[in-house]
């Protein structure tokens, strides 16, 4: 588990410069969202990043077309 949660802060961290404040707190968050899924039964660790990151991800809000900067125009 600690490795995925190593693979998905150190890709994470490539996508977005953040604070190391920032950073900590999102491994924190992420560290306990893999956790639930470990303990619910995932235990591939290719889906454990990929769901680690599309968490962080949807944190952030950069799944949001309209706070990514697209308004349809």
């Amino acid at each position: 588990m600690e490795a995925a949660v190593d693979r998905i802060m150190l890709t994470y961290d490539l996508l977005l410069n953040r604070t190391a404040a920032a950073s900590a707190e999102a491994r924190e968050k992420v560290t306990d969202y893999v956790n639930t899924l470990f303990e619910a039964g995932e235990k591939d660790i290719h889906r454990l990043t990929v769901c680690g990151l599309t968490y962080l991800r949807q944190l952030d809000g950069s799944t949001d077309p309209v706070k990514a900067g697209f308004t349809g125009l």
